[in-house]
Formats: C-alpha cells, sequence, structure tokens
C-alpha cells in the first residue's frame, strides 16, 4: 500500500505552513564538531570513501533538530539556482498568471549553446515557443539549461538572482554566469555559489515561509515535486513513503547537489540540502554519494 501523502495534501499543507515552522530558530544543532564520532564520523567517512567535500544543512521543522556539516562554507550552486530564478519570476515578473502564459520564442542555436536542453530543444518547442509557465516546470523537472537561460534574460541577467535573494534574508547565494559557464565549480571560486545552511534556509523560505504568495508557493512547490533528476540521489537514501519535493545540480570537479523539502509520514517537512565537490576537474558525479548522505540523514532525523 502506498501510504506517502499525497500530492494535494502536501500542496494544501504548503499553503497553510507558517513562517516559524519553517526556519530554523533554536533546536538542537549535532555533527557539527569534529569530535564527533556519530553523524559527522559517518560524513567524513563518505568524504574518504569518494574523495570528496561534502556540505550539509538538514532542518527538522517539527522538533527543530538540524544537522550541521560545513554548512557556511561555500559551494558551487549549479542548477539548484534554478529554483530561485523561477521563484523570481513568480514574485517579480507574474501579475494573475499573465506573465506565465506569455509565449517565448527562441531559435535552436540559443537553447543548444546552453549545454542541456531536453525540452526547449525539441522541435516542436523551437518552432512554435514555450509558454513562461513551461519553461519554469522544464528548468526544474528536467533541469533544462536553454529554459533556465531564457528565464534569467527575462530577469534581465544572472544578477537578479542574487538580487532576489537578499531581498529575503539571503547574503550569501549569488549567481554571477549563465548556462553552461556557471557549472565550472574551480576549487575557491566565489561566484555561482551558497553554503548548505542558506541554500537550505532560502529553499525554506520559498516552498514554507512567505517569501511568496500562497499560489505562487503552490505553483512552486508542484514543480518541485514533479522533479526528475533525483532518482538516484535523495530519492534514493531517502525512505520510499517519505515525500520530495527537490532541485539537484551538477558541474564540474564532481559537483553533485540536491536540495529540498521532504515531508514524512505524518509529520512536519524536513529541509535538506547536500553540496559535494572534488578536486579533480573530471570526476563524474557522485549520485551515490549523495543517496549515502541523505539515508544518514533521515536515520538521524528519523
Amino acid at each position: 500500500m502506498d501510504i506517502r501523502p499525497s500530492r494535494r495534501g502536501v500542496l494544501a499543507g504548503v499553503a497553510a505552513a507558517a513562517v516559524a515552522a519553517a526556519l530554523p530558530a533554536g533546536g538542537t544543532a549535532f555533527a557539527q564538531g569534529a569530535g564527533d564520532d556519530g553523524i559527522a564520523g559517518q560524513l567524513r567517512a563518505l568524504e574518504r570513501e569518494h574523495s570528496a567535500r561534502l556540505g550539509v544543512f538538514a532542518h527538522d521543522t517539527g522538533t527543530g533538530r538540524r544537522v550541521l556539516y560545513r554548512a557556511n562554507t561555500l559551494f558551487p550552486m549549479c542548477s539548484t539556482f534554478k529554483t530561485i530564478a523561477v521563484a523570481a519570476v513568480l514574485r517579480d515578473l507574474d501579475h494573475n498568471g499573465k506573465f506565465l502564459a506569455k509565449v517565448i520564442h527562441y531559435t535552436m542555436e540559443y537553447v543548444t549553446q546552453a549545454g542541456y536542453a531536453p525540452i526547449t530543444g525539441l522541435p516542436d518547442n523551437v518552432a512554435g515557443g514555450m509558454t513562461v509557465a513551461d519553461l519554469c516546470a522544464a528548468a526544474i523537472d528536467y533541469s533544462d539549461n536553454g529554459a533556465a537561460n531564457l528565464l534569467l534574460r527575462e530577469l534581465g541577467g544572472p544578477g537578479a538572482v542574487t538580487r532576489f535573494c537578499r531581498s529575503i534574508g539571503d547574503d550569501v547565494t549569488r549567481l554571477d554566469r549563465w548556462e553552461p559557464d556557471l557549472n565550472s565549480a574551480e576549487p575557491g571560486r566565489v561566484t555561482d555559489t551558497s553554503s548548505p545552511r542558506a541554500l537550505g534556509l532560502t529553499y525554506a523560505r520559498l516552498a514554507l515561509g512567505d517569501a511568496l504568495t500562497a499560489t505562487d508557493r503552490q505553483r512552486l512547490t508542484g514543480w518541485l515535486l514533479a522533479n526528475t533528476t533525483s532518482t538516484n540521489r535523495f530519492r534514493a537514501g531517502l525512505p520510499k513513503d517519505w515525500t520530495l519535493a527537490d532541485k539537484t545540480g551538477t558541474g564540474s570537479y564532481g559537483t553533485t547537489n540536491d536540495v529540498g523539502i521532504t515531508w514524512p509520514p505524518g509529520r512536519k517537512p524536513i529541509v535538506l540540502t547536500v553540496l559535494s565537490t572534488k578536486n579533480d576537474s573530471a570526476a563524474p558525479a557522485d549520485e551515490p554519494l549523495i543517496a549515502a548522505t541523505a539515508a544518514i540523514l533521515a536515520a538521524a532525523l528519523a
């Protein structure tokens, strides 16, 4: 029997969520100390096993418990920015759905330059254009770079994402470049980065807090619930009956990310951010690392 909460039930809960329930205030933080042989030790063991660097922020909005591991360290954001870009479109450009219904026309060359265009690159979409709403869905659900660049163009460029973050209290997250350049992920780069804590709190404000109207919050959460790219990441590590609304990101240096909200049955949501990177520029994405980390976090917060 499938006992996962329904999509409609989750969206109804999102609409009723209070800001205080979404944002960490008080509670118990653990796994952040170097001397902790429990969760921190497990995360360090994963880093050694995968030759990677992990950043983790998890917050149980029901109990207040948190897992912090390099939570304030900068990591490349990669495609996790797309959720924020869509939120900026909803808040700053759309008015009663009129902008979402606007059809954007583009060329195949434009989306091909973005590097990954599974939806915007379809012949019918190139020929007829796509609505802004469909571009939002493509950017989140399929991580379509062409859709993301078209949305950034409507917003006025990558800096709009940074400005949006500042407007909702995120002083860390920044976007400086377009797809696909923003995924270069060189060690030490500060552009196109965020920290696990900052990114997790921003997703919480968008999906659970009052940074968006109730209608836009439901729209955004609906797209996150429909994400198709985390099958081997959070989805593989979390219990099967936990509902998941998330966005992944992938870049050079083995950068592999996942950020989102998960709803265990009968409990309030948990905010999860797992960011990772490696020293080898040619290292492939390491999805098992993200899945294993998610499993550790689910066990810790169960």
